[in-house]
């Protein structure tokens, strides 16, 4: 009876032992199976459509006048004022809501791009700006810009300004450019929440147009959290785009004008900027934000 009863037992402990290994085994496999999944691709970058805007085809900003006034020993304030006709300035651009993008909750502005750095914003028409008095040439774009910051095209909606301070602090007019130009406007600063849906990309050329035939604007989009996200366009027609599905992080656009050939002929201009989900990332850059 004794040997009988050790017996079962001995079998019920084999049993169990190979039950547990086997669990073990499984559990295992489930784990490398866990572990080997990826997460899904991220869709791949496209520049969409913008729909049709208001058109302003009789809008026009003129330079009013260009002072300058020396200030310390090496330096002088430039003031800018600007004629706006047929556009105003602050107001909402009709279809703003319908946009699905960032839209300034001021309303119309001017694009201020000094020597293709970021722009400035302006709600009125006039601006002031300190340089160095070294005679450096400097090139001013101005443009009339919808509430949701898509430039005016039309013939009179932007001016070019060529310019020096003399080592005196006085400002001396240049001739005006007539080499084919490319000035960056957007995407610009911080984008959060839903306006990283649609990120405007937009610029200006100057002295030239665009065409499958003629010259052409290669752009570089990237995302620098994501290497993978990235896309090379060339664009033969001058008109906004949405950069879309470019991820969360930091992100730069590059823009070249190219001519026929394909040779590049103004730029690089490049921008860096930041989506995040719900707010500022603690690497974007904090002097412009994508609502001015």
């Amino acid at each position: 009876m004794k040997i009988h009863t050790l017996l079962t037992a001995l079998a019920g402990s084999t049993l169990l032992f190979t039950s547990c290994g086997n669990n073990t085994s499984e559990n295992k496999a489930a784990g490398a199976t866990t572990a080997s999944a990826k997460p899904a691709p991220l869709p791949a970058v496209t520049l969409g459509t913008v729909t049709p805007s208001p058109e302003f085809p009789n809008a026009a900003i003129s330079i009013a006048s260009v002072s300058a006034q020396k200030v310390g020993k090496d330096s002088a304030k430039v003031s800018f004022a600007f004629n706006v006709k047929n556009y105003e300035l602050k107001m909402q651009t009709s279809d703003n809501a319908n946009k699905m993008c960032n839209n300034s909750d001021k309303g119309q502005h001017i694009h201020f791009i000094l020597d293709n750095g970021p722009y400035k914003a302006l709600y009125e028409p006039k601006n002031e700006i300190t340089l160095p008095n070294d005679g450096k040439e400097h090139y001013l774009m101005a443009f009339l810009s919808r509430s949701y910051h898509e430039s005016v095209k039309t013939k009179g909606a932007a001016v070019v300004y060529h310019f020096k301070i003399d080592e005196k602090g006085n400002l001396k007019k240049l001739e005006d450019p007539t080499k084919p130009m490319i000035f960056y406007s957007r995407p610009k600063g911080d984008y959060m929440g839903n306006d990283v849906n649609n990120v405007l990309l937009d610029f200006y050329v100057w002295n030239c147009s665009l065409s499958p035939t003629g010259y052409k604007v290669k752009a570089e989009i990237t995302n620098e959290a994501i290497p993978s996200q990235k896309l090379i366009e060339t664009l033969e027609k001058w008109e906004p785009r949405f950069i879309q599905n470019l991820g969360l992080g930091k992100c730069k656009v590059e823009l070249s004008l190219m001519d026929k050939d394909g040779t590049q002929i103004d730029g690089p201009r490049s921008r860096e900027f930041s989506l995040s989900k719900d707010e500022v990332s603690a690497t974007a850059p904090k002097a412009d934000t994508a609502k001015k």
